[in-house]
């Protein structure tokens, strides 16, 4: 018979705060496409880099195509033909794409053979790259991109995926499951990681799931349920939302004509934006990443002030050329895509990453009250059911789901009246991402005007009251929840929205239609 391609013994991984993996054994066959479920939490990444050599596992043992062996470094797992691509990108952001790919490929190719191989391996996988770009003029879906096109390079004999469709979009989920069959049936064993039930039921054969760094179950998921793989994962099925009727008030958030040109070579002009979202409701936008959300966002947080003052207003505002802290001042807070680095510094504690945006334990004079500090961050972590070390941990040491958790409730947490987010619930776990929707949804019912920006298409039609789609640089109409349909938005991602009907344009201009008497209360207040 023909040995297994991965075997797991009773492997178990402790640190000083937590017991990651405990007595894990994992079997994975040759051409086997084998799913790894389990909670934000639950010890999955931390498998997976014991598998990879970037951590070094206190007990077990580890069987690669029937010989054991003892990974003591990546580099040692990537001459067995185990590839990875990491929830976390690593990728060095002064280095162009092809630079990026070359660090880990064989030494004896050229920077310009790294290129064209770089682009034919793109093409082939219908991933779209362009490997001149520096990585830091990349969005988050362009580096998931690279990340798993630098794995393919490597023709991978295991091949590891750490949460690979969190940021990218329908179409190119189904061109990346087509590639990994082409994969597996050519013999190359697959480990995928994600939260997204209907994908792993859609593709994968066998299922292990994890739960507090424990084996809770294997299975078949093309038998399963959505509902009976979150009973094995949570030990429950997540909560259903609950939506109250839409009774929108007054426009908060405007955009009004923007129009700016990119600031780095590599990325979107912005071209006559025009958007409004209302207290008391939920737009979302949707679009391929890389077609101006990375702008509009930086446009919308403050983080760019070249637009025109009036091309932005917060409530009755002019804020175009606001900076970040005045505008959360006019009750404007922001949840970035990018965990660590942006929406957190990683090295810091939770505690000391309150401050970014929130300064209530600043004293006078600059002092920082440190054990109110603390206590605010432990009502956050416990509001938001965060796991981790608690107030003192790094942010860094929190997986990615927990991370974002605590991220969200950090920003919720300080009731804003314009609450703009991106990515919400990206690399989240089922039972995370509904309590995650759920506070916004709380957010709207409260009257606060709310922005989600995602990929997720399904999470999009959940929550959102209406929907925008963004397409190279520029916006569409909106169109209502209930009248709009994935294939529409889906053909929108193209641009394909000029011949939208009478219906969606009026359900644009709808909001618009607030009284005089409205708009001099809200002045007022």
């Amino acid at each position: 018979m023909t040995a297994p391609r991965l075997q797991l013994a009773h492997i178990t991984k402790r640190y000083p705060s937590v017991i990651a993996n405990h007595d894990v054994s994992l079997t994975v066959q040759p051409g086997e496409i084998h799913a790894v479920l389990g909670e934000n939490g639950a010890g999955k990444s931390t498998l997976m880099k014991i598998i990879y050599g970037a951590v070094q596992p206190d007990e077990g043992v580890i069987h690669f195509d029937g010989r054991a062996v003892v990974m003591r470094h990546p580099q040692q797992a990537r001459a067995l033909g185990i590839g990875m691509v990491f929830q976390h990108f690593s990728l060095f952001d002064t280095l162009t794409v092809a630079e990026n790919v070359w660090l880990g490929l064989d030494r004896h190719l050229s920077l310009a053979q790294v290129r064209q191989r770089l682009r034919a391996k793109a093409s082939e996988y219908a991933l779209e790259i362009d490997p001149a770009r520096p990585v830091h003029t990349l969005s988050a879906g362009e580096m998931q991109r690279v990340e798993i096109v630098r794995a393919l390079l490597t023709h991978p004999r295991l091949l590891i995926l750490d949460e690979p469709t969190s940021v990218l979009a329908p179409q190119a989920v189904q061109w990346l499951f087509a590639a990994l069959r082409q994969l597996a049936r050519a013999g190359c064993s697959i480990l995928y990681i994600s939260h997204k039930l209907h994908e792993i039921r859609a593709l994968c054969e066998v299922c292990t799931v994890l739960r507090a760094g424990e084996v809770s179950g294997v299975c078949d998921p093309r038998r399963e349920s959505n509902e009976s793989l979150s009973r094995l994962m949570i030990g429950a099925e997540p909560p259903a939302l609950a939506r109250r009727e839409l009774h929108a008030g007054v426009p908060m958030l405007r955009v009004e004509g923007l129009s700016l040109p990119r600031e780095e070579p590599f990325g979107v002009d912005l071209k006559e934006i025009t958007l409004q979202v209302c207290a008391g409701e939920v737009a979302g936008i949707a679009g391929i990443s890389g077609n101006g959300q990375k702008e509009l966002l930086r446009v919308l947080a403050g983080e760019d002030t070249r637009a025109a003052s009036k091309a932005v207003w917060i409530g009755a505002q002019e804020a175009g050329r606001l900076p970040p802290l005045a505008r959360r001042a006019l009750g404007l807070h922001f949840v970035p895509e990018e965990r660590l680095g942006r929406g957190a510094v990683p090295a810091l504690s939770l505690a000391h990453n309150l401050l970014l945006t929130r300064r209530e334990a600043v004293r006078r004079g600059g002092w920082i009250d440190v054990r109110a500090l603390r206590q605010q961050a432990a009502r956050i972590i416990e509001n938001f059911q965060v796991k981790g070390g608690g107030p003192a941990a790094a942010a860094r040491s929190l997986s990615g789901g927990n991370l974002q958790k605590f991220i969200m409730g950090r920003e919720i947490d300080a009731d804003p009246r314009v609450f703009i987010v991106a990515q919400p619930t990206w690399g989240v776990d089922v039972g995370a991402a509904a309590l995650i929707r759920g506070e916004i949804l709380a957010l709207r019912d409260a009257g606060c005007a709310v922005l989600v920006v995602s990929e997720e298409l399904e999470e999009l039609f959940e929550i959102c009251d209406r929907l925008y789609v963004i397409a190279k640089g520029r916006l569409s109409p909106s169109v209502a929840r209930t009248q709009a349909t994935v294939t529409q938005i889906g053909e929108w991602m193209s641009g394909l929205w000029n011949s939208v009907d009478r219906a969606g344009a009026a359900q644009e201009k709808a909001p618009e239609n607030v009284s005089r008497t409205q708009e001099r209360a809200h002045a007022s207040a």
